[in-house]
């Protein structure tokens, strides 16, 4: 065999992260060390995997071809060594979850499968939709929990859990107790949105697609709680996931709004590379994925622990 799995190594990091220095620093080693691996995986098969564009590093097409085939021996590797060393884990793992997954359903997942596998080495991502996407495509993140739809040709979904948005305000405002709120009323307020990229907001903006006109967006916030409290405080009306709002509903600082309207219903759902090697680590925390959510229909009835 002409190459190592460290050429690979370093190539896969230097195509992650565009750059042998960045690539050097996240594997632990000196930056001409780097250089000269991947020098030496071009030189030992007399082609070029990457182009310089600017100060970055850019895959070419051969390079496009080779990335995932590294990946998934470089995944398979790993699973080797664990099994040869007598470890008990089952290997890293770089979960990426949207944000109404990752604040309110990935940890208690990853909490649960580090003390099934305590050997097992897990690194959350918490971005937007179209933020854990790019990253999969990129083969930075093993496997992706979003919300929303995901079109893209080089992804695997599938489906986990129905999830359901809500618009809601704070109990003094005057739409709350209203019995249904007409859209065209709906457009009129104060909106504390997502921001543009996140599943929430395109599951909204799809929802009211058959009205012309726009939100009359106030506020953009990257976080659940931010617009939350931005609504507590009387700033505007907004719309999350009910999983997200059901203790506030139960302590009533917020109410929900009725928009028969709206079709506000959407997928939880896996995301991975096609060309993704399934470790045991990815097969062993989809497994748990799917036992949680065993017998429930909606998200906002999965058994959490509850905060007042």
């Amino acid at each position: 065999m002409r190459y190592t799995l460290r050429q690979l190594e370093v190539f896969v990091a230097v195509a992650q992260h565009e750059s042998v220095s960045r690539a050097a620093r996240a594997l632990a080693l000196s930056q001409s060390a780097a250089s000269t691996a991947l020098a030496e995986l071009e030189r030992q098969f007399d082609c070029q995997l990457l182009d310089r564009i600017g100060k970055r590093l850019r895959l070419n097409a051969l390079g496009f071809q080779l990335l995932p085939k590294a990946v998934a021996l470089l995944d398979r590797a790993e699973e080797i060594e664990e099994l040869l060393r007598g470890q008990h884990g089952v290997g890293s793992l770089d979960v990426g979850a949207t944000l109404t997954i990752g604040n309110y359903l990935a940890t208690l997942l990853i909490g649960d499968f580090m003390q099934r596998h305590p050997g097992s080495r897990v690194r959350l991502s918490v971005r937007n939709t179209q933020g854990i996407i790019e990253r999969i495509v990129q083969h930075e993140l093993d496997l992706g929990l979003i919300e929303g739809d995901c079109q893209h040709e080089d992804l695997v979904m599938q489906s986990w859990v129905e999830d359901e948005l809500v618009v809601f305000c704070g109990p003094e405002h005057p739409l709350a107790g209203a019995e249904a709120v007409p859209l065209e009323r709906l457009m009129r307020e104060a909106w504390i949105m997502r921001e543009p990229g996140s599943g929430t907001r395109l599951t909204l903006e799809h929802a009211a697609r058959h009205r012309r006109g726009r939100f009359n967006t106030l506020l953009e916030l990257e976080h659940t709680e931010g617009i939350k409290r931005a609504v507590e405080s009387g700033l505007g009306i907004g719309c999350v996931s009910r999983l997200a709002l059901r203790d506030a509903f139960r302590r009533g600082s917020l109410v929900p709004i009725a928009t028969p309207e709206l079709d506000l219903r959407r997928q939880f759902a896996f995301i991975w590379h096609r060309h993704k090697y399934l470790t045991t680590g990815m097969r062993e925390f989809l497994k748990l994925c799917r036992q949680l959510t065993e017998g429930v229909e909606r998200s906002d009835q999965i058994a959490l622990p509850y905060y007042p």
